[in-house]
């Protein structure tokens, strides 16, 4: 099976400048055979960066993180995508852990957030008002969707990885942050084989996030709509 760790960038050069360098070159070891990135279009030199490392990198049509991994699926030839976000949230050191679920029958395998030994980047706050948000929308989309297989703890996280061909069965159109979601509810419907691991989410390693809390949370409730809908339908 051919693995391709894809690194989703838009203006991320300040934490690529730390995290590029704790990545470690495609091989056994490291869990994936190739390493691509796919830009939303970044104008910081967060492509230039990429390319002194001799990473590949797909430019988007269109910008939003859903458009990223579309893009992936249709321009990079592999068996199975792992996606991360060089920002530091997600742990370098758990790039090896998918390979071994993937060989072993999984179509989705999420580093969760959420599970037992499991660490949130919210975890030491007294108000962990976006872990909570997930939380809820993870039990919606169990409540609603999961026809078979264990409850799915972490819907909503990016640091995921995916086989082509579920990729290609799912049909996927969200063009924005909700794409994660929308694929572990249709993955639910579908019945496909989700495995979880325990990740611990580390804080960005510098400037901010560009997902606004409320207007994503709105785009979430949307996009479970939607879904819910075309079920009934």
């Amino acid at each position: 099976m051919k693995i391709t760790l894809v690194l989703l960038v838009f203006n991320e050069r300040p934490c690529l400048e730390l995290v590029l360098p704790t990545i470690p070159p495609p091989g056994a070891d490291a869990g994936y055979d190739a390493v691509v990135a796919v830009d939303g279009g970044s104008s910081d030199g967060s492509v230039e960066l990429l390319a002194a490392y001799g990473i590949p990198v797909i430019a988007q049509s269109r910008r939003g993180r859903g458009e990223a991994f579309l893009k992936a699926f249709g321009d990079v030839e592999a068996d199975a995508y792992i996606f991360f976000s060089p920002d530091g949230n997600e742990a370098v050191a758990d790039l090896p852990r998918f390979r071994p679920l993937l060989d072993s029958g999984a179509d989705i395998v999420i580093a969760s957030r959420m599970m037992r030994g499991a660490v949130n980047e919210e975890d030491g706050c007294i108000l962990r008002w976006r872990k909570w948000a997930n939380l809820a929308f993870n039990g919606l989309a169990n409540l609603a969707f999961r026809r078979r297989g264990p409850f799915v703890t972490d819907s909503i996280n990016g640091f995921r990885a995916i086989t082509r061909k579920a990729a290609l069965l799912l049909n996927l159109d969200a063009s924005g942050y909700t794409i994660e979601y929308q694929m572990t509810m249709r993955a639910m419907q579908a019945g496909l084989a989700i495995v979880e691991f325990p990740t611990v989410e580390g804080p960005r390693v510098a400037g901010e996030t560009q997902a606004r809390s409320i207007p994503t949370g709105l785009r979430f409730l949307a996009c479970f709509w939607k879904e819910l809908r075309g079920r009934i339908a």
